[in-house]
């Protein structure tokens, strides 16, 4: 699933093409909106909120949509080829006399009212790039439930939006500890850097082509996807195995030395032997 800085960019392409035009061509492909049609209607604006998509429209409508694992947004000039994916895996087409936005694969897409927006975004936490980041918010949503793992926490939008699975693993690096540590062992010193830390990155990244958190010039990341090869700190070897209740396991990675905490029971699922070649760093 994109993270935070990754549907920034989105919205960010989606505004610059279409905010204040007027829609020359309207196509929903989703039986649920199969007569709709915007045409005519000037776009208002796109914004994110954590991992969701707003794009408003004059006469007080708005365009929720959420990537997920698959969908994307791509944005074409008049006469370009459109490269996203076949033709059948669009939902929707948004154009203007210059621009097209086509949505791929979009598992979530909706028109409500502008008023209503908070029904789909309401029950988010602070967004980490968005107008209304609170850090002590972040901080106490994060410990009100202190026995929950990290990794787990920091992925619930509820308590901060817009962190993903690669900044999941990243933060828990940067800070010393595993992702299994519950949130009421983290030492008050880190839990008080934790959410401005994790803004840091995302606002670092939101302009970025390619994500890095390293400040290495030949390694974009500390662990994340690196399973089995050497730590960059300290050499041995990063591992990954599933975070989550079962019925939503992420890939979660790790080093052994450099983080502190508990890692993974015997019986879960040690994944880096059989799914990843071994390299060198």
């Amino acid at each position: 699933m994109p993270e935070g800085d990754t549907v920034w960019q989105a919205a960010k392409r989606l505004r610059d093409a279409l905010a204040g035009q007027a829609l020359t061509r309207s196509d929903f492909r989703v039986p649920k909106y199969a007569t709709v049609d915007l045409t005519g209607r000037r776009v208002l604006d796109t914004i994110s909120r954590g991992k969701h998509l707003l794009t408003r429209f004059e006469g007080g409508l708005t365009l929720h949509t959420h990537l997920r694992m698959e969908g994307a947004w791509k944005v074409f000039g008049a006469g370009e080829r459109w490269r996203g994916g076949p033709a059948y895996q669009i939902r929707l087409i948004l154009g203007t006399a210059d621009r097209t936005a086509v949505g791929y694969r979009l598992p979530v897409l909706e028109l409500l009212r502008t008023t209503e927006e908070e029904q789909v975004v309401g029950h988010l936490g602070p967004d980490l790039l968005g107008p209304d980041w609170d850090p002590e918010r972040a901080r106490a949503n994060l410990l009100a439930d202190p026995g929950r793992q990290l990794g787990e926490a920091l992925l619930d939008q509820r308590n901060l939006a817009g962190i993903g699975n690669v900044y999941k693993s990243e933060l828990c690096f940067l800070l010393g500890v595993t992702p299994w540590l519950p949130v009421g062992a983290l030492p008050a010193d880190r839990l008080e850097k934790l959410p401005a830390l994790a803004q840091r990155l995302l606002e670092t990244n939101r302009e970025r082509p390619v994500r890095q958190t390293t400040g290495l010039h030949r390694y974009d990341l500390f662990v994340y996807g690196r399973a089995p090869r050497p730590c960059l700190r300290c050499r041995t070897p990063v591992r990954v195995a599933d975070q989550g209740d079962g019925s939503q396991d992420r890939p979660t990675y790790w080093c052994p030395t450099c983080q502190a905490g508990p890692a993974p029971g015997p019986g879960a699922p040690q994944r880096w032997r059989d799914r990843y070649p071994r390299r060198t760093a």
